[in-house]
């Protein structure tokens, strides 16, 4: 039997991962110390909640830029699925694939769900505000898209 997962806190230190990354090469998280990371998880690419939440984040990024934030979209779609999502919507930010669900199981979003009594394994969408000394500032989890980009300009900026 696997030990489940230590339930992440505000103010843990943020799990490392490195993760395939739209933008070419991969994404490791520690090293973009010294800067403050959005770390959004979201269950899947161009369906309806993920597409309002990606656009929310690309129409505020010059605010998050302003902060010195990096925000990095996390979903278990392949890098083929994640350039088509961003070439349909002019995201300008990175996307980062977790097919084998690594950062999903250190981050806790991979959750058992209920959809009309059916169960089934999915990603919980969360977003995990990280500090530039590399801690967890703030979480926020079973998001509601609409309006979620200034709650995380709001923790970002307290």
């Amino acid at each position: 039997m696997v030990p489940k997962a230590k339930e992440l806190s505000e103010g843990d230190r943020a799990p490392d991962f490195e993760l395939p990354s739209s933008a070419g090469g991969s994404v490791k998280l520690s090293s973009l110390r010294g800067k403050k990371v959005v770390l959004y998880f979201y269950p899947k690419d161009d369906t309806s909640g993920c597409t309002v939440e990606a656009c929310s984040f690309r129409d505020s990024l010059p605010k998050f830029d302003g902060l010195d934030a990096v925000v990095l979209g996390v979903s278990r779609d392949s890098l083929e699925s994640h350039a088509k999502f961003i070439d349909k919507y002019s995201l300008n930010f990175t996307l980062l694939s977790d097919e084998g669900l690594n950062a999903h199981r250190l981050y806790g979003t991979w959750k058992q769900k209920t959809n009309y009594g059916r169960k089934y394994m999915g990603t919980e969408r969360s977003t995990f505000v990280i500090g530039a000394d590399g801690k967890i500032k703030k979480i926020f989890r079973k998001v509601s898209p609409q309006g979620h980009e200034a709650q995380v300009l709001a923790a970002l900026r307290s």
